[in-house]
């Protein structure tokens, strides 16, 4: 009984996956930790995301009262005195401070109390740009997270496709091999081995292809980790992930509910629409309580100390529109971004339902090309055996080898589109 060469190894795959994953092989789960570790735009993001939150508190300080202080130490090139007419004769007091030089110092302390709304509008700007650069972050990273993954699979992909042209050429060398034995004995002509060995040659070619292909999507995959380019990586093979379930109106729904993008546009929106309110109260009356301490060294007055409470009072009039018009610029800009958001929700819905039929495509063909593999197994054995006996001819067995090795490509892409779509419907419903 002869075993086909692409048998042994659809026998032998199962093996030589559970030797990786017990030699500690590289799963999904590691390259996205990998990829976190190592992305500079993610980092970026990361540190955006910081300085929104460091810009939300220095808004929310502008509530705290404020003490400053400030000194100096000054030189007169000739101290002033005071001097007026005192009846007959003139007064002529001592120098204001001595050895014409004197130190001041003050302290300030104020607190707003009234500014009609902009410290508050400008808190809840920064809260929501805050908002909206973590959103942000989480959009990155879900990205990342689905080109490391698709990475991944082309890099597993291109590793079937190798193995598959390797299967190739055993299978043919073994026919080559047949037909030179068949030639020997007189059975059949020369042309047979001619394109026996013809065929061979061009499956070499296509192995060779296939390894350029695999080292390529390596390098690829190992660019988006961080890592060398030449690494060579063992990876765990996927058999599946975490099925998204639920018809596609609730998809679509939970994409609605969960997308961080939209949670990002919709904050942005926001943040412009409490600028443009803070802006606006620029033109309302502005109250503060002012508490104020000196010092001041001096020869004449009574106290070298003095201190002071105050209310303070602003209120622009009239500034030529300024407040105005940056209040609607920002406010058109605030409309703008709402209706980007509208745009936005439109184009979710519609990537959640090229996701999901998509997948639902993939997961149909997995069942229709795991027959075909079976029969064009089963075709590439009869035509061997009817090769043997003389009831066929060269070119059915090379046929039945081409048909062989199509159907296995397309069963390894049926089963690696399926986890590749639910990955991808994953990160369209913003659960990836």
């Amino acid at each position: 009984m002869t075993v086909h060469p692409a048998s042994l190894w659809r026998l032998a795959a199962p093996l030589v996956l559970l030797a990786l994953r017990t030699a500690g092989a590289e799963t999904l789960a590691d390259a996205w930790q990998l990829a976190a570790e190592n992305d500079a735009g993610l980092a970026a993001l990361h540190s955006r995301a910081e300085a929104g939150q460091a810009e939300e508190a220095a808004a929310r300080a502008e509530r705290l009262p404020k003490l400053s202080i400030d000194g100096s130490w000054q030189r007169f090139g000739d101290a002033p005195a005071f001097r007026f007419p005192f009846g007959s004769s003139t007064f002529t007091s001592p120098e204001l401070v001595s050895h014409d030089n004197f130190l001041m110092g003050r302290a300030r302390l104020e607190l707003p109390l009234y500014t009609g709304g902009r410290i508050t509008a400008g808190i809840e700007s920064a809260r929501q740009v805050a908002l909206g650069a973590g959103f942000g972050t989480q959009a990155y990273a879900q990205d990342l997270r689905l080109r490391v993954a698709t990475a991944y699979i082309d890099v597993l992909r291109a590793r079937r496709a190798l193995r598959a042209a390797e299967s190739a050429v055993a299978s043919l060398e073994a026919h080559a091999g047949e037909v030179a034995v068949m030639l020997e004995r007189g059975a059949v002509p020369r042309n047979d081995w001619l394109a026996a060995r013809v065929t061979l040659a061009d499956a070499g070619q296509a192995r060779l292809r296939a390894d350029s292909r695999q080292q390529l999507a390596l390098a690829a995959y190992n660019r988006l980790l961080g890592q060398p380019l030449d690494r060579q990586a063992p990876l765990e093979d996927i058999a599946e992930t975490a099925p998204v379930a639920g018809p596609v109106d609730e998809l679509v729904e939970r994409a609605l509910a969960h997308r961080p993008e939209l949670a990002g546009s919709a904050a942005q929106a926001q943040a412009l629409a409490e600028q443009a309110r803070g802006e606006s109260a620029s033109h309302l009356p502005q109250f503060g309580l002012i508490a104020d301490y000196q010092h001041l060294e001096n020869q004449v007055l009574d106290s070298e100390d003095f201190g002071l409470l105050g209310l303070g009072f602003s209120w622009t009039l009239w500034d030529g529109g300024r407040i105005r018009e940056r209040a609607s610029a920002l406010r058109s800009a605030s409309r703008a971004a709402a209706r980007d958001h509208n745009d936005l929700q439109s184009r979710i819905a519609l990537e959640v339902r090229e996701a999901w039929l998509a997948l639902r495509e993939a997961q149909a063909r997995v069942p229709l090309t795991r027959e075909a593999v079976d029969q064009a197994e089963e075709n590439l054995r009869v035509g061997r055996e009817q090769y043997g006996v003389g009831l066929a001819t060269s070119t059915v067995v090379l046929d039945a080898e081409a048909l062989r090795l199509q159907a296995v490509a397309n069963h390894d892409n049926a089963l690696l589109d399926v986890v590749l779509g639910e990955l991808r419907l994953q990160r369209a419903i913003g659960e990836l």
